[in-house]
């Protein structure tokens, strides 16, 4: 069954379906972790049901093309954008993201964005029996390396791609990257409470940008140990440090 969430005070309202596909926190954090000027082109990977795009459409006035390969998925993310009215600003694109390239052009987006799925598809793998699910979280349908290889052929040279990703993988990531001529700029750990280690990494890279420039950014703690998101989060999700319980 589908219902409507809404997040940022309100401003955007998602479709969204337990059944399918719910967005998360990463979702969230990815779309303010990615910075874009008002007037960038954008092109958000593996975007689900649309969070990423609505999401960054209100800080950006750019235009942004959604890349989702899973048709139900797709759907709802264009219901979403004509429920936020933003159908002049956004497009949905039903694809594999392989396709993009070709599909939607070459070296000419300012900013990638991409919540892809984090785990390397094992034959031995135990993934979750809804496949929507299991396309999400393993790479079945893409994969690490293709996400980086596409990025980059969408990218201007100097343009930015972002993406959120498990620290295990970080190696991986690093990796891929000087493969295909995209230079790590900043780095951020999120971690899901104080003491613990981290489950997260946001991660930006420029298209053919000088090496040996990373920054690792502070890192962002999720929740307090009372189970409540932390003030920061709260920023996030609610445009200030509001007060009250987790809406977890």
């Amino acid at each position: 069954m589908e219902r409507i969430d809404q997040l940022i005070n309100g401003g955007v309202k998602i479709i969204q379906s337990d059944d399918v596909f719910s967005f998360s926190l990463d979702a969230v954090l990815l779309a303010d972790f990615v910075q874009a000027r008002q007037r960038d082109q954008i092109i958000d990977l593996c975007a689900g049901n649309g969070a990423v795009g609505l999401f960054l459409s209100q800080k950006t006035k750019g235009p942004i093309t959604m890349v989702e390969i899973q048709e139900k998925l797709a759907d709802m993310a264009r219901r979403s954008v004509s429920l936020n009215h933003l159908d002049d600003q956004i497009q949905v694109a039903t694809m594999d993201l392989k396709e993009s390239p070709q599909k939607l052009g070459h070296d000419f987006a300012d900013v990638v964005s991409c919540n892809p799925p984090y785990f390397v598809d094992h034959q031995q793998s135990i993934k979750n029996p809804n496949p929507y699910y299991a396309i999400a979280r393993h790479e079945i349908k893409t994969d690490l390396a293709t996400v980086l290889a596409t990025s980059q052929q969408l990218l201007k040279t100097n343009g930015h791609f972002y993406m959120v990703h498990r620290p295990e993988r970080l190696a991986d990531i690093m990796f891929a990257c000087q493969a295909h001529r995209l230079a790590p700029k900043r780095i951020r750990f999120v971690y899901p409470k104080a003491g613990r280690e981290a489950n997260m990494v946001l991660f930006e890279a420029i298209k053919n940008g000088r090496p040996n420039g990373v920054r690792v950014l502070p890192p962002l703690v999720a929740y307090t140990d009372q189970n409540e998101y932390t003030p920061e989060v709260k920023r996030i999700l609610h445009g200030e440090a509001a007060t009250g319980g987790s809406t977890k």
